[in-house]
């Protein structure tokens, strides 16, 4: 996995605007991958970031960059806490909820919808996707808005302006460490 993939699909997380990104990719060996996950995270780690697989298949991967003080802090919150523990989540440790995590996405057939409360997608969005089965809802951007759609226009703008500029920076030869918006360990 190149920088600039990461780069494409982490940079708010990178920045600190954002708590969590998803991506997948590609692997030729759990070699490989062990590799690519242990350089990362050196990369990583000393600025509060954690990359974690959250998912393993025949060649494919789904990881999870993240920033454990935003995810607790998000994870307490008090309705975050109650979609959660509706869907079988222990409350308050973000560790546990993030085997919880990866033992629904192994159930499931598709995503867990609660995966959006791990990627900072606002509750009432998250609950109004489920409410509608995905539909009815007032703007389409990284996910489904059924609540403060302003706010959500403001939040894709920054999202997307984060990325350009990080793009533009490592296609100029910028240092990925020096992209990462250090926060608290």
């Amino acid at each position: 996995m190149s920088e600039e993939y990461l780069v494409k699909y982490c940079a708010p997380t990178m920045a600190g605007i954002k708590t969590g990104s998803l991506f997948s990719c590609t692997y030729s060996s759990r070699e490989e991958l062990a590799a690519d996950l242990k350089a990362y995270n050196a990369v990583f780690m000393p600025r509060g970031l954690f990359l974690i697989p959250l998912q393993i298949c025949q060649k494919r991967v789904l990881f999870y960059l993240f920033r454990k003080d935003r995810l607790s802090a998000d994870l307490s919150n008090g309705d975050v806490s109650r979609i959660l523990t509706e869907n079988g989540y222990p409350s308050g440790d973000y560790r546990s909820c993030l085997s919880r995590l990866i033992r629904r996405l192994k159930e499931a057939d598709g995503f867990p919808h609660e995966i959006g409360l791990f990627l900072s997608y606002p509750p009432e969005d998250v609950r109004g996707f489920v409410e509608n089965g995905a539909s009815h809802c007032k703007l389409v951007g990284y996910w489904k808005v059924y609540g403060d759609e302003k706010k959500a226009k403001r939040i894709f703008r920054e999202y997307d302006r984060c990325t350009c500029d990080y793009r533009a920076r490592i296609r100029q030869g910028a240092e990925l460490e020096k992209l990462i918006v250090p926060c608290a360990l």
